[in-house]
């Protein structure tokens, strides 16, 4: 399950209540594919080290950052055009602060 919501994703791209469902598959799927880039980057579940029993509660970051990059991937269809971008700014950062290297 996503840390993220449908709710959290609409109010990043600003939706207003007359949008109602519209689009909603679709940004479940991008808030899922997100979190799941987000994790691969991470090199760790989430979910799994956040937000259970006796766990500290998902980093209100990590949500930011999941947020930040299915909103980014909604609003950007297209893998390349000018001024594409990897992700969006900061999300790199958050990620950063949270990865757990091993040498």
């Amino acid at each position: 399950m996503p840390i993220a919501t449908l709710y959290d994703v609409k109010e990043q791209l600003a939706f207003t209540g007359d949008i109602g469902g519209i689009d909603d598959a679709l940004l479940y799927r991008k808030v899922e594919a997100a979190q799941n880039h987000i994790e691969r980057l991470l090199g760790f579940k989430i979910e799994a080290n956040f937000g259970g029993v006796d766990q500290d509660p998902v980093p209100p970051v990590l949500i930011e950052a999941v947020c930040q990059l299915a909103a980014w991937w909604y609003e950007q269809r297209e893998a390349a055009s000018e001024g594409a971008k990897e992700v969006p700014f900061g999300v790199r950062e958050i990620v950063t602060e949270y990865r757990e290297f091993t040498f």
